[in-house]
Formats: C-alpha cells, structure tokens, sequence
C-alpha cells in the first residue's frame, strides 16, 4: 500500500461515508421518490427526528490482513430553524436543517498523515420533505472547497456552484440543470429514506441531484434481520441502494451498498458495508440522542 492508495481509500470512504451517510449511516438513502405500490411516507408529527437528533458513527476498514481499522467518524444532526411567518412560500412555520460532519481519524491519518473531513447542511422544506438547498465545506488537507446547490422546484432548475476559498479569484465552476418532481441532496436522502413505509419485496426508485447532476437510483428491500447494534438486538430491513456503475453516483468504480435500519416506525440506519475493490468498509452507529439541547 503506498501513498496513493491512502489518498484513494479516504477519498472514496468520505464520498461512500455521506452517500450513506448513515446512509450511514450513513448512506445513505434517498430521495425524491417514485413511490412503489405499499410505500409511502409517514406524517410529520410522527417523525422519529423531529424536533431534533444527533446520530453518531464510526467507520471501519477490511482488507486481506488489516482487520477492524478505524478510518472515520460520522455525526448526523437534525434540528428545526423557525422562519419568519410571514413568508407565504412555507406551510410549516420552521424548516428542517440537517447537518453531516464526516472526518477522518485513526490508521490511515497516522500512516499517511492524510485526512479530510466534509461538513454538509441541507434545508429541507417539512411538508414536502423537498430539498431547498445545499452546502459543502470539504477540506483534503489544504485543498478546500466550497459548495452551494440551491433547488427551485417552481422552475425546475438547480443551481450548483463550486469555489475555492483559497483562490478566490479563480472563476467558480458551475451548472444548472432542469428537474422535475421531488429531489433530495444525499444527505436529505436518508432522512427521507426513513420516512418511507418500506416492505421487503417491494423496489423503488429514487433521485438525487449531487455534483450538478440528477440521478436516478434504484432501491431494493431485500430482506429481515436480527442484528446486535448499540440499541440492543434489534429487527432490522437490508437495502441495496445501487449507488455503483453507469448512470449512477459513483460511476467509475464497481461495488456494492447495503443499509440496514430499524425494522420500525424509526427506521434508524445501525450499520452499513460497502464493497469495493479497494477493500471492505463497515460503518456502525455508536450513539444516539433524542431532542438533545440545542
């Protein structure tokens, strides 16, 4: 393993840590949906992070000999930000904002003195549940960049740009790209994942505007387990989001995503695995708290 190969493997595990983000944890779930028959979402007074909730998870890597290294740390919060009443354009007096802070720790900071962390908030309009916008700060050692995605959903349009906060003189990348119909930011995803009514059996699709593109990623319900996690054993549903392969989020690499969440009305992640050729990466939640002090 050389130093390339470090860049490579905390790269991808903080792409993979927010596409699960818990999705994860991480990763994570989804987005604006075409809803399949016996799926739908559940009401907003009975959703389990509202008001507020903090996830937190770590991540760990496999290959051949290296067994259990952990390589990051992921925090998921969400909260409710009041607006005032009088803007007309919002049917809740709050919006949603969640936030995602994923940062790297452990084997590969030490060995190649490399690290990254990613710091991402989304604002969700609640009734909806449709993303509005979306920020990135993500930091790879001095290289910084600063990301904005707003979503106009009356128009159809969203706007992303990238800048460098080092350099900012150099001209901002942007795009702008038509949508129609309910669309999430990767983040926004997984909450909107654990709103759905999910039935072993019955696919999905999804769609996620990342990076100045819409796509489109189909989740199957695979299958019920028990699983050990930090709440106690707990039932739990396997997903398989196709995050992988052409046409998809990560289109360059070939892997495989598995999600498992609570098998109730929460539908918290507890654990997730990726598959690459790099190695394996499990990320496994280690805390929760309920309406922490804001």
């Amino acid at each position: 393993m050389g130093i390339v190969v470090g860049e490579e493997l905390l790269l991808k595990m903080k792409t993979l840590g927010l596409l699960l983000t818990v999705s994860l944890i991480l990763c994570g779930a989804i987005f604006g949906l075409q809803r399949a028959s016996g799926q739908g979402p559940i009401a907003a007074t009975t959703r389990a992070f509202e008001p507020s909730e903090e996830l937190f998870y770590e991540a760990e890597f496999n290959r051949s000999l290296l067994r259990g290294l952990n390589i990051a740390e992921l925090k998921f919060t969400s909260s409710r930000t009041p607006i005032e009443q009088s803007d007309k354009q919002h049917s809740q007096p709050y919006t949603l904002t969640l936030n995602a802070d994923i940062s790297s720790k452990g084997f590969f900071t030490r060995l190649f003195n490399l690290k990254f962390r990613e710091r991402v908030e989304s604002t969700v309009e609640p009734t909806s549940f449709t993303i509005q916008r979306t920020t990135i700060l993500d930091e790879q050692g001095k290289r910084v960049r600063h990301t904005e995605t707003l979503y106009d959903r009356s128009k159809g349009e969203m706007s992303w740009t990238v800048r460098d906060p080092n350099n900012p003189q150099s001209e901002p990348r942007k795009a702008v790209t038509e949508f129609t119909g309910q669309l999430q930011d990767v983040l926004s995803a997984i909450y909107f994942l654990r709103i759905q009514q999910l039935r072993v059996g019955k696919p999905f699709d999804i769609f996620i505007g990342d990076g100045g593109r819409v796509y489109r990623i189909p989740v199957k319900v695979i299958e019920k387990k028990k699983m050990k996690t930090v709440l106690g054993k707990v039932n739990t549903l396997r997903l398989e989001p196709e995050l992988f392969g052409p046409d998809r989020i990560i289109d360059e690499e070939k892997g495989e995503f598995s999600l498992w969440v609570t098998d109730d009305e929460r539908h918290i992640p507890v654990s997730a695995r990726i598959k690459t050729d790099y190695g394996t990466f499990d990320i496994k939640l280690k805390r929760v708290n309920n309406n922490p002090a804001q």
